[in-house]
This record gives C-alpha cells, structure tokens and sequence, in this order.
C-alpha cells in the first residue's frame, strides 16, 4: 500500500511538470532566440486549446466568437478552481489516510508538504490557459508566456524544498531515536541544502528567459579569483562549518572551550557558532575560528576530575597520619558519587607551614551542578574524619627568631 501511495503521488507532481513546461511555452509568437523546440511545443498547446474552445463552441452555435472565447476564459478558471478542490479535499485526503495506516513516518510529513504546490501549480496552469485563450495582443501574450515560465518554475521549485524538507525532518527524527550525532548538525544541513536549491532554482528561472546564464557561469571563471578576496572570510567560514559538521566536535547542548571561550553551545550556523557563557552573555564565533582553535568538550566527559591539596599542622604523629590517609580512602570508597577506578590519597610533601595530603579521584557524574554536590559532601566528611582524630588543618604561619646583640638588648630591657 505505501509503494502504491508512493507511485500515485509521484505519477501527479510529474504530470504536472510535464505540464507547466508545455504552459510555459504557450500563446506567444515565437520570437528568434527561441529554440525550434520550444515554438513546436509552444504551436502544439497552442491548437490544443484551439481545439478545446472549437469544441465547446459547438454547443453554443449562436454566441459570438470574441464573446465566446471569455465564455472559455472563464470556463477554463473555474475548472481550475474545481480540480483544486479535488486535488485538496479527495485525493490528497485520501492520500494522508493512506499514509497514516503504515508503519512509517515519511508519507504523513510529505503528502501535506506536497499538497499546497500540487494546488497552487494547479491554479497557475489554469489562469494562464484561460488568459491564452483570450488572444490577446502578441506583446501580451509574450508577458503571459514569461509569467508562465517563471510561476511555473517557481511552485516546482517551491514543491521541491517542500519535499526535501519533509525527507530532511523525517531522517533528523530517525537520527534522533538512535542517538545518532549527526541529528545535532541536521538544522545546518538543510539550511546549506536550502540556499544551494534557491541558488540552482534562480538559475535555472533565468535560463527559461533566455538569459545569458552559461556566460554568466562561465564569467565566474574570471571573476573568481576577485570574489574570492573579497568573500574569503565567508567562503573560510562556509569551509569551517563543513569541518565542523563532518568532524562533530560538539552539538547544540555541549558545554564547550572554544579557545578562551567556554560556555554553552546555542546553534551552530553557516558563518558562526554561537554558545552561552555562565554570565548569560551570548558569544558569536566564527566558524573559521571554530575550525582552527582547540576545542574542549566538557559534555563528553566520563567523569570529572577532582585534585585536592590538604595541609595537617606539623604537630601531626605519624601514626595520626597513616589513620586519618586511611580514614579519607574510606570516605571515598563509601560514597556512591566517586569513581571507584582511581582512588589516590597519599602524604605527598612536607609543605612550608602543613604536611600536605594530595587527593585525587572522580566524580561519576560530569554534570558541573552534581560533581559539586559530591565534591561538597566528601569534603564534609573529610573534615569530621579529620576532628575525629583530634587533628586540624594547618594555615601558612611564620615565625621570626631574633638573635644577636642588639635582640639581647631588646629582650634584657624586656625583662
């Protein structure tokens, strides 16, 4: 049933190019840079409307030509209108029914995406029918002839962003349900796909009007090397933007360094990246800095690490000592919140006014909020290890020592 629903729609966006196509070669006299082509398509919609009107005259024998040839004007509008309200309201609909029995997503984000272009395109090949049929004056019938070129390639133009949109969201929701790191990038790739459609679709509008495109293509060879210096910070950051996409050093959610620049990451765009310091304040970096700067990842870390110096006061015994190292290992052992992989708690230095105890360990959680919360309830506990002892931590003290005759003389006038 989906390849059916597929095949049907498929089948009617493709008549209907084939369609705009032969409109937009409709009505006017061909002039000299058209190609032979062009006017034989042009001549063959051309008497097929000829034929239609022809037709319907048949059945009103005593209306006037002129008059009748608005009568087919209007005919041919208001069978536009019809076929629009078909299009939209059963054959679409049924379409959307169709697509919410199987078992994929695709078909229910496509059929709407391709319902409004179906209808419009529709309604641009029936008003420009019904205005070629008016035989009007060849000038106007050359800006009909143009007009409908250009709405014609338009809405094909707009039916295939649409189309690729919905293709585009459908795969970013799979990239997500698998966790896929490429989901983070999908908002910049169609973003990229879109501007290089509007681009491609310009030029090919162009093209149907007879404009010097391949010149103009050809022209960019010349004129490459100039835009290039003068565009060669946004071509940097367009080439920055695909390093970042295809080395994914980070998503939208990472906390990140980003040279000296750390902090949230926001969106990541054509030109820039932009990311979310701890102050709020919002930082715009371009993506051929991103490209070219050391990046630290602090989301994707497995854990966090903690490296602690505590100072004991020198009146500490050594057999005080090896109790309250043994006593800190336990603390961290217990707690739930420390990596158990690597524990190390050792009498590292006699320090200039402590005997220093050097801590090393991680926290399970890289959260910045949870690792602190750890951090906070195993220093707690260190500290009541340390009062159980009967120990305390030392602070940086001196102490001056006079000698000589003149601090003799100042001690005996003391005394």
């Amino acid at each position: 049933m989906n390849r059916i629903s597929y095949s049907a729609l498929f089948g009617l966006v493709a008549a209907a190019s084939v369609r705009a196509a032969e409109t937009a070669a409709v009505a006017a006299p061909s002039n000299a840079v058209e190609a032979p082509t062009g006017r034989a398509g042009a001549q063959e919609v051309t008497d097929l409307l000829e034929r239609f009107v022809n037709w319907l005259h048949d059945f009103f024998p005593g209306v006037d030509e002129a008059l009748f040839h608005w009568l087919a004007c209007g005919i041919l509008f208001f069978a536009a209108i019809l076929l629009r309200h078909i299009i939209t309201n059963i054959i679409f609909h049924y379409l959307k029914k169709m697509a919410a029995k199987t078992e994929t997503t695709l078909d229910d984000k496509l059929f709407p995406a391709l319902e409004g272009p179906t209808a419009t395109l529709v309604m641009v090949l029936g008003i420009f029918s019904a205005v070629t049929v008016l035989k009007l004056s060849p000038q106007v019938d050359r800006w009909v002839s143009a007009g409908a070129k250009i709405s014609a390639l338009t809405v094909v133009l707009w039916a295939m962003i649409r189309a690729g949109g919905a293709i585009l969201d459908h795969l970013e929701e799979i990239a997500h349900e698998k966790h896929m790191t490429v989901a983070t990038f999908m908002p910049l790739i169609k973003k990229t796909l879109f501007v290089f459609a509007v681009i491609f679709g310009v030029l090919v509008i162009a093209q149907s009007q007879g404009l010097p495109v391949q010149s103009f293509l050809a022209g960019l060879g010349i004129g490459g090397l100039a835009f290039a210096l003068a565009a060669q910070d946004t071509i940097a950051n367009l080439f920055g933007s695909l390093v970042v996409v295809m080395d994914q050093p980070f998503k939208v959610g990472d906390i990140v360094k980003i040279g000296s620049n750390e902090g949230k990451v926001e969106d990541i765009g054509l030109r820039s990246t932009k990311i979310r310091t701890g102050a709020r304040t919002l930082i715009v970096i371009p993506n051929k800095s991103v490209a070219g700067e050391a990046i630290t990842n602090f989301t994707r870390m497995p854990q966090r690490r903690v490296d602690q110096t505590l100072g004991l006061t020198y009146d500490t015994t050594p057999e005080q000592l090896e109790s309250v190292l043994e006593d800190i290992r336990t603390v961290l052992r217990d707690d739930p919140g420390v990596h158990k992989d690597l524990i190390v708690v050792n009498f590292a230095a006699y320090g200039a006014s402590s005997l220093d105890i050097q801590l090393v360990w991680f926290a399970t959680d890289p959260d910045w909020g949870k690792h602190m919360a750890v951090r906070e309830r195993i220093n707690l506990k260190i500290m009541r290890a340390v009062a159980a002892r009967g120990l305390s931590f030392a602070f940086p003290t001196q102490t001056v020592i006079f000698d000589g005759p003149v601090a003799k003389q100042m001690a005996a006038r003391k005394a």
